[in-house]
């Protein structure tokens, strides 16, 4: 099966985030009357982060599926399998948030096949139930259950998008990468770089992201931030650490890394 399950204990032991808005009391707000959240922004700006912080905020248990294409409904609801000489029914990842009343994360929901959509939509209605055909159950959602989903619409093409009957079934809050302000402490926290080391790197990410859809597909992630700084927290040097963690995960063209390297040159001298 697909899927992780992650215990959660509360605030606490929340993992790091720093909101950005008013994310944290929608997210609250739709989990009190049980609505359905689409995350939406692209790809490292901190959506995975922040579903595990509201899951051990809430105190719910998470289970966390990276959708990708070969994803199908048997995946997330459950199987029938063999074992010790007989046929045993396992529950999906989907199918035991169902019956725990935990939060059940479907990160990059497009990737998956267009069957995992159709098995949403009793879920994400008033109806929560989750029909299961193989073992001919209908499954009331615990109160507890919440469904999330995340995708980053700036990367999809025609071909892989959600369908607006599909959107419209949850509340969607947009991401995007923090602002520097925001940016840099995060980074020294999960790195352990000062922050005034950490400043300049986040002074390059903003150049990079503002080349998307010129010479990028994508953007730097906050992630790749993160590995630069924590490399160079490690002792690597910094033009390494770039290069490695900023630069190449960003491309293959060898003129298009050449002009990166420049602009590296530009902001680090």
């Amino acid at each position: 099966m697909d899927g992780s399950h992650i215990k959660t204990e509360g605030a606490a032991n929340a993992p790091f985030y720093l909101p950005q808005g008013d994310e944290v009391q929608v997210f609250q707000a739709a989990a009190a009357q049980k609505l359905p959240v689409l995350l939406k922004g692209p790809t490292g700006c901190g959506k995975t982060r922040f579903v595990a912080h509201m899951a051990a905020r809430l105190g719910r248990p998470l289970y966390t599926v990276a959708c990708h294409d070969d994803l199908s409904a048997a995946d997330l609801i459950g199987r029938w399998l063999l074992k010790g000489g007989e046929t045993v029914w396992v529950d999906g990842p989907l199918t035991r948030a169902v019956r725990d009343g935990a939060i059940c994360y479907l990160d990059e929901v497009v990737e998956a096949r267009k069957d995992v959509t159709v098995v949403l939509h009793p879920l994400t209605d008033d109806r929560r139930i989750l029909p299961v055909d193989r073992t001919g159950e209908e499954i009331e959602a615990h109160p507890d259950f919440l469904l999330v989903a995340s995708y980053n619409p700036g990367y999809q093409n025609i071909l892989k998008t959600l369908k607006p009957s599909t959107r419209q079934r949850f509340v969607s809050l947009e991401f995007a990468f923090p602002r520097p302000e925001h940016e840099v402490p995060v980074v020294a926290r999960e790195s352990g770089l000062a922050e005034n080391r950490v400043q300049p790197l986040v002074r390059l990410a903003n150049k990079l992201r503002a080349m998307k859809g010129q010479d990028l597909e994508e953007g730097v992630s906050t992630r790749l931030v993160v590995y630069a700084a924590s490399l160079i927290a490690g002792g690597m040097a910094v033009g390494r650490a770039i290069d490695i963690a900023m630069i190449e995960p960003l491309t293959d063209d060898a003129d298009v890394k050449a002009g990166l390297r420049d602009l590296v040159t530009a902001v680090f001298g």
